[in-house]
């Protein structure tokens, strides 16, 4: 099993190292991005929820045993396990190759498996959601997290199949969904993709964890420090951007014809670059995996930290319901 880290120069420059400087890898995975952090001189604190990833590291952290911590703990919590200021933080969202090449954690339909996807090993499981969930609750998690319009549709074959029995198995559910939809002619993906990232998304609480994690580093970074995101689907993507959009310039725009609006608050971040970064044809062409990546990054001013970033909260109802199960 190999894991090639994603945008990894493009993040590397971006980030600007020096040797000494303090770094918070908030997704350690594979340890591509910390390996490359650590060769470049950097000190390396590296978070992962995942116990599996935290014991693959184990090898990285022997290697270089003055520069690199590794902690079991979500990257919301940053705050909670460091307490010096930081250089960098860099964030590779979502799901790991790791996790999606070992069936039994079920985050993928390549291979039979438990309906899982617990990045913890803990907790509610994604069979859970779709054995428990109403069917409004399941259409608005497929529509908002999954940003599927068959949504309705596919939740309905979900309630309909677990009418007869539960539904615990990723291969049984992908059917599920593709014969809700009746297969999609051309399309790049199986029809089931949609429905396994948004569950994957509930069960991990991940736009929550963001919103934690963008809000921790904000406070964590020191003036001058580097802040850098890559995700892969829109949903975190806007995330990223409308976070730094908003504190790299706190300024309302008013019409052309009337002055701009005094800014409320000083500037928390600096854009050297507005535009996210994608990767090169040759890197899609190596590991196609990173097609839909996006990387942004900002620089940290001397301002104040503007505090915590409220989740969107894009699926109210299949939330709500979420929470009453746990």
């Amino acid at each position: 099993m190999t894991h090639a880290p994603v945008l990894l120069r493009e993040a590397l420059e971006a980030l600007s190292i020096e040797p000494g400087a303090l770094i918070v890898d908030a997704t350690f995975g594979g340890g591509g991005y910390t390996r490359a952090m650590l060769e470049a001189g950097a000190r390396v604190i590296a978070f992962d929820r995942d116990p599996d990833a935290i014991a693959r590291g184990a090898a990285l952290e022997a290697q270089f045993p003055d520069r690199l911590t590794l902690i079991a703990a979500r990257f919301g919590e940053i705050g909670a396990f460091v307490n010096e200021q930081l250089t960098g933080v860099v964030f590779d969202l979502g799901v790991s190759s790791f996790q999606l090449d070992q069936a039994e954690r079920g985050f993928s339909f390549q291979a039979d498996a438990a309906l899982d996807m617990r990045m913890e090993k803990q907790g509610l499981s994604a069979a859970d959601a779709v054995n428990r969930l109403s069917e409004p609750a399941l259409a608005e998690l497929i529509y908002r997290y999954g940003e599927d319009d068959d949504s309705r549709r596919i939740a309905r074959a979900i309630v309909q199949a677990r009418a007869a029995k539960p539904i615990t198995r990723t291969l049984a559910f992908a059917k599920i969904v593709e014969d809700a939809v009746g297969g999609r002619k051309g399309a790049r993906t199986h029809p089931a993709t949609k429905t396994f990232q948004a569950l994957r998304m509930l069960v991990n609480d991940e736009l929550g964890e963001i919103a934690r994690g963008l809000s921790a580093a904000e406070a964590k970074l020191k003036p001058g420090g580097r802040l850098v995101v890559v995700s892969f689907h829109s949903l975190e993507d806007r995330m990223v951007k409308l976070f730094l959009t908003e504190r790299a310039d706190a300024r309302g725009r008013g019409s052309r014809h009337a002055p701009d609006v005094a800014p409320e608050r000083a500037p928390s971040f600096r854009l050297d670059r507005r535009r996210a970064t994608a990767p090169s044809d040759e890197e899609v062409a190596a590991n196609p995996r990173a097609r839909s990546a996006s990387l942004r990054w900002a620089v940290r001013t001397d301002a104040p930290a503007w505090g915590d970033l409220e989740p969107p909260g894009l699926a109210p109802k299949a939330e709500a319901e979420w929470r009453k199960l746990d």
